[in-house]
């Protein structure tokens, strides 16, 4: 048991409702909670795996879901090749199955509210899952605020909630969307055709048409660093930059 904030955390049960495979390494995973509980965008749970022999593996695990969804949270997974916990979610892990968790948890990544200055938002592979649940909220709040989502996909099917992404950017005046795409070239003209640096965020923040005062990054250390060290060429204010780095 842990305490977050007031809020006591302590491990209970859930159980897999459905899986979803969303590109081909990602998959997710819709969990109905025994004890349901509310969080805030940008948040993560821990889930725990206990083998027969009492050997336990432990991973932390963004929420994709809208903070005012039901008592079904979704967990959007990667399959890493020295994931343990991963490779047991997309090879073992079946509908029906228990699994431990406890959260939410987190402080520090969170989508702002109230949500007034214009947002950007940096990620990469399953590093899309807390900033997609920051635009779900930001949706279900029916807010405006000028935010930016951008996206480094190898190919255009590796981007993960793509659909649910163009529906918005269609929708949605106030979002912009753009996607990196490092190993085909981009069908629509307002995406790249290579990874992400400083010119690119420079770019998409200017089709913010204000300039982001708030930056969320979240992906693999090494995207972290560099979609960072890009944000700060661009002319962004390192204090206004949030990172948030994913494991297996």
């Amino acid at each position: 048991m842990i305490e977050n904030g007031a809020q006591i955390v302590s491990w209970q049960s859930c159980v897999i409702e459905d899986i979803v495979q969303q590109t081909p390494g990602i998959k997710s995973f819709f969990l109905r909670l025994a004890k349901p509980f509310a969080h805030v965008a940008g948040q993560h749970v821990d889930v725990r795996l206990t083998a027969p022999d009492s050997y336990s593996a432990m991973r932390s695990y963004s929420i994709a879901s809208s903070a005012f969804s039901s008592p079904t949270v979704e967990l959007a997974i990667e399959r890493l090749p020295d994931g343990e916990v991963s490779q047991f979610f997309h090879d073992v892990a079946a509908v029906g199955d228990e699994i431990e968790l406890r959260g939410p948890l987190g402080g520090h990544f969170l989508w702002p509210e109230p949500a007034v200055d214009p947002v950007l938002l940096i990620g990469a592979g399953s590093g899309l899952v807390p900033l997609m649940a920051m635009i779900r909220q930001r949706r279900a709040l029916a807010q405006t605020v000028p935010t930016a989502l951008l996206l480094s996909a190898r190919t255009a099917s590796d981007v993960l909630f793509s659909e649910e992404l163009h529906s918005i950017e269609t929708s949605d005046p106030a979002f912009v969307l753009a996607l990196a795409i490092t190993r085909e070239t981009p069908v629509r003209p307002s995406d790249f055709a290579r990874r992400i640096d400083g010119l690119m965020v420079q770019e998409i923040a200017a089709r913010l048409q204000q300039k982001p005062k708030r930056v969320f990054v979240c992906g693999s250390n090494g995207f972290v660093n560099i979609a960072t060290d890009g944000a700060i060429l661009a002319g962004l204010d390192p204090s206004t930059i949030k990172t948030e780095r994913y494991g297996g």
